[in-house]
Formats: structure tokens, C-alpha cells, sequence
């Protein structure tokens, strides 16, 4: 009963089948026919025209997106628990040669307007300060809250009337989508997003994200991404390989039901969890109340997850468990209160 992360689950069975399909001659790198159909695809799911490049992690995907939003001399707005603060051992600042990271808080790693409007005003225009050049989110967020499209778009306004770039996070965007039943379109490109990490590893995939470009500018920005994939070392020779996981997960909706699977399974374990609930429960993540010792009762019934602070403990889900799966721990959970 592994809770650690969304990470380390098993390869989901039709992502290792497209994979075995690939297993043939083709191009090299990105010349592949697998590859040649990621913009199609992710066009036809976006309902707009869209520039896809797989990219090996999600770290080089967000820090790649920043790169071409993002000069060497200018900052980036985001949430100071965003993933590319507090866990991405100072990538974006490698990739775009030296941004600023500019953190604000707010309540379960969500960004507002005004919190993003303060600090905007906050900054001299001379050239003794960092100028902002872009603003980033994470959808799903780091305690697993979803943006929805009216708060996207909020953000989305803002970028528009300073002239900044608007990146979304998309590790578990999958999940934010499922939890809203919206269009992916409505929490992107129609809310002003310019450019999409989009999460696959965390929802079955094996290795591979999708980076994807919006707009007007997608076309330039998604050839200074391929500059940056191969100068950082991640053009795979055999690209196909990601492209083929990609296809298989995005061209027959199975993206959204191993998401809606994964959100299906925290719901049930937030009816276990009860009042120890620390935020509500939107994607596939739970963080608890759990002392010391009751995470130490749990432990030794054989459930893992990991510690969260002091006298807390986050809890995922994944696309291959379900209520009945994660009964268990939802009972444990419950029974902790009675013990």
C-alpha cells in the first residue's frame, strides 16, 4: 500500500504497448512520425493550433518554458512552494542563464491577482531592479487545489496588460482537469496561458512530459525550446519512444479517466481522513493531520507515505488504484480517531 508519490507507480499497460509499437526503424531524435503527430494531437485536444516537443522530466520542461518566456535579467512570479522554488535544485535559473525567482505566498500554493499585482507595483522601472517577465503556476498546485479558468484567466489578464509570459506548471494538470470536467482549452490558452508543462510520468507514463506553446508566438518559442532541449542535453536519440507514450496517452482520453481513477481514489481516502484534512481535496494529493505516532501505527499495517512537517503527512494517489483499492487506509485512517 504505497502512498509516497505519483511517481513511482507502475507503467500504465497501453503506454508499454505503444512503446513496444515504436520498437521499429525510423528518424533519429525528433524526426520520427511518432513525433511528426504530437502537434496534431495535442492541437486536436486543445481545440487551437498547438507546438508540442516531448522533453525527458518535468524539470526540464518547466525550466525550458522559462527560458523562453524569461531573459537572463529578468524575474519570474510564482508561489515561493512552487515545485520550481523548493524542488528543482535551481534549474530555471541554469536554463535561462540567471532569472530571478520572485516567490509571493498565499494560502495552499495558489497565487492571487492582488498578491501578484502588489509586488508587480512594487518594482522600479530603472535598471537597478529586477524587471518581471513572467508569471508561473502549478495546476494542480503542491497541495493539490486546482486553479479553476476564472482564476487562470485572472492571472491570465495581468500577463496580458504587463507584457509577461504565462506559464503553467502542469505536473498533475491532468488531475485539475478531471476534478472540473472543463474543456483543457478553458484552463490554458483561452485563460492566457503561453506555455503548458504537461505532465505524463505522474498519471502512468514511463519517462517523457509534453512541453506545449500557445498563441502567436508559439511557433518562435517552440524552436528556441528545441535549442535548449538539445544544448541541455535532453534530445533523446530515440525520441519516438517519448512521442509514442505521449500519443497513447493524450489520443484515446485515457490521460483524463487514469486522472479521474486517481482523483476517484482521494476522494475516498478524504472520507477516511475526516477533520485531519489539512486543504480539500481537488486532485490526488492529500495532506493530514497525523502525530508521530499515529503516522507510526499506519507504518506498521504497511502503509508508506511521506512525513509532511511536523504532525503532518501527504498522502497520493495514482491511476492504478481505485475506492476499493485504497479501502484500507481510508478504514485505518478512521480508526485512528477511536483507537
Amino acid at each position: 500500500m504505497h502512498f509516497f508519490s505519483d511517481n513511482a507507480t507502475p507503467i500504465c499497460p497501453e503506454l508499454l504497448a505503444a512503446i513496444a509499437a515504436a520498437d521499429q526503424a525510423d528518424h533519429g531524435y525528433d524526426g520520427d512520425a511518432w513525433s511528426a503527430r504530437l502537434d496534431g494531437a495535442f492541437s486536436a485536444l486543445f481545440d487551437t493550433d498547438v507546438k508540442a516537443l516531448w522533453i525527458a522530466t518535468g524539470t526540464a520542461a518547466n525550466s525550458i518554458a522559462l527560458a523562453c518566456l524569461c531573459p537572463p535579467y529578468g524575474g519570474i512570479l510564482c508561489h515561493e512552494e512552487a515545485h520550481i522554488v523548493v524542488d528543482e535544485c535551481g534549474a530555471p535559473g541554469f536554463f535561462t542563464h540567471g532569472a530571478t525567482l520572485m516567490p509571493l505566498p498565499g494560502a495552499g500554493a495558489k497565487l492571487t491577482p492582488d498578491m501578484v499585482c502588489e509586488r508587480l507595483t512594487a518594482i522600479r522601472p530603472d535598471v537597478h531592479q529586477v524587471p518581471a517577465h513572467a508569471i508561473s503556476i502549478t495546476n494542480a498546485t503542491e497541495y493539490g487545489l486546482v486553479y479553476a479558468p476564472d482564476e487562470v484567466a485572472a492571472l491570465g489578464d495581468i500577463a496580458r496588460s504587463h507584457g509577461l509570459g504565462f506559464h503553467m506548471d502542469g505536473a498533475r494538470f491532468a488531475n485539475a482537469v478531471a476534478h472540473l470536467g472543463c474543456a483543457p482549452a478553458d484552463l490554458t490558452w483561452r485563460a492566457g496561458v503561453d506555455a503548458l508543462s504537461f505532465g505524463c510520468v505522474k498519471n502512468g507514463g514511463m519517462v517523457g512530459e509534453a512541453l506545449l506553446f500557445f498563441g502567436g508566438q508559439a511557433q518562435a518559442r517552440a524552436a528556441q525550446a528545441q535549442r535548449w532541449r538539445k544544448r541541455s542535453g535532453h534530445l533523446f536519440s530515440k525520441g519516438r519512444y517519448l512521442a509514442a507514450q505521449i500519443l497513447a496517452m493524450i489520443e484515446g482520453g485515457l490521460w483524463l479517466r487514469n486522472a479521474q481513477a486517481a482523483n476517484a481514489a482521494a476522494q475516498a481516502l478524504a472520507q477516511g481522513a475526516g477533520d485531519r484534512l489539512l486543504h480539500p481535496v481537488q486532485a490526488n494529493e492529500l495532506f493530514v493531520r497525523l502525530h508521530a505516532d499515529e503516522a507510526a501505527q499506519l507504518r506498521a499495517q504497511g502503509f508508506d507515505f511521506y512525513d509532511w512537517g511536523e504532525g503532518a503527512a501527504r498522502l497520493v494517489t495514482n491511476w492504478s488504484q481505485d475506492a476499493a483499492s485504497v479501502a484500507p487506509l481510508a478504514a485505518a485512517l478512521a480508526a485512528l480517531d477511536h483507537g
